[in-house]
């Protein structure tokens, strides 16, 4: 009777003490992690807007977030268990107090109890191993916020870089206006030196004219009608024209990328197409590369020629009398910038 009285205060000794200790156990386990679960939310707080890091970053915490998914999994399995465990203890104990006079049956509970601290000793070793595991996530936590650090100061660096470069893309483009200009005004004061040239070597012929920024010629000075061939007063009058243009050409800066341009315009009467060229665009065109060749004849650089043929697509009057029409037959040059 004296065992039996000892067997029992030993069962009511140890149980409701290691109860505890899994509840405390529980407890600190839901404790850490509740506390990884907010780490994790505010370091996706501060990972967001990140574009190539932010994507290597939400890798490592989908990682994170399946070792927690097993964390929570060992922490079900294991109040599974506690649901187990009580359950036994319930049995345990009901078979205790039925078998309480029966001292042969103490042996065998001695043993299951031994077996339960053993189960006890084991949830406790994976409790601290799942300490072991908040712990390694606590410092890849740690080393994602040094990292999210160093980005944001190379970001910092990257943007006073951009906002300088910018400064000096502003500061350069400006000076380039400055300088544009200065080429624009420089290229008109010699264009109007030209003109001025070219109006006195070519006297003051009704049929050659200024108007505006262009020196008008009319066709027939050069060409027959319907023919792009040079006759002869017109190889006269550009030779004239050749001369002044090597002079512009040896005064003008060479940093300067001028040229002179020949525009080819017919009247509006359309060619029968049987002829040499099928349209006014083809005689328009072959008249002011008949003008160019000529030129570069007389030792106009290519590179400072341009021949361009308009048809009838741009005439200056608009009427139909033979004046208005022989108007527009006509060529152009024009010094403008390449």
């Amino acid at each position: 009777m004296a065992l039996s009285r000892r067997s029992r205060e030993r069962g009511i000794d140890y149980w409701p003490g290691f109860v505890d200790a899994l509840s405390t156990l529980l407890l600190v386990f839901t404790f850490l992690v509740a506390v990884f679960m907010l780490g994790q939310f505010f370091i996706g707080r501060e990972i967001a807007g990140k574009e190539d890091v932010v994507q290597r970053l939400t890798r490592q915490l989908s990682e994170l977030s399946d070792l927690l998914s097993l964390e929570r999994s060992a922490k079900a399995e294991a109040e599974q268990r506690l649901v187990g465990l009580s359950a036994t203890l319930q049995q345990e104990k009901s078979e205790r107090e039925r078998l309480a006079g029966i001292a042969a049956t103490a042996g065998s509970n001695q043993q299951q109890l031994s077996a339960l601290n053993q189960q006890i000793l084991d949830e406790k070793t994976a409790a601290q191993r799942a300490l072991e595991q908040v712990s390694l996530l606590n410092q890849q936590i740690n080393a994602l916020r040094q990292q999210l650090q160093a980005l944001e100061g190379a970001l910092g660096q990257a943007e006073a870089r951009e906002k300088d470069a910018q400064t000096r893309i502003s500061d350069l483009g400006s000076r380039l206006n400055v300088a544009l200009a200065q080429r624009v005004q420089e290229l008109n004061r010699y264009r109007s030196d030209f003109f001025g040239r070219l109006r006195g070597v070519l006297g003051s012929r009704p049929d050659m004219r200024i108007v505006g920024d262009r020196f008008v010629f009319e066709s027939e000075i050069f060409f027959g009608s319907g023919g792009a061939d040079l006759t002869g007063p017109g190889i006269a009058e550009l030779d004239k024209l050749a001369e002044t243009l090597r002079g512009l050409e040896r005064e003008i800066p060479p940093d300067i990328a001028w040229i002179a341009r020949i525009d080819g315009h017919t009247d509006k009467r359309p060619l029968s197409g049987a002829g040499q060229f099928k349209d006014n665009w083809e005689l328009s065109a072959a008249r002011a590369i008949s003008v160019v060749r000529n030129l570069i004849s007389q030792g106009i650089s290519p590179h400072r020629l341009v021949a361009a043929g308009f048809g009838e697509s741009a005439p200056i009057d608009f009427g139909d009398s033979p004046e208005a029409l022989a108007r527009n037959r006509r060529l152009e040059l024009k010094i403008t910038e390449r």
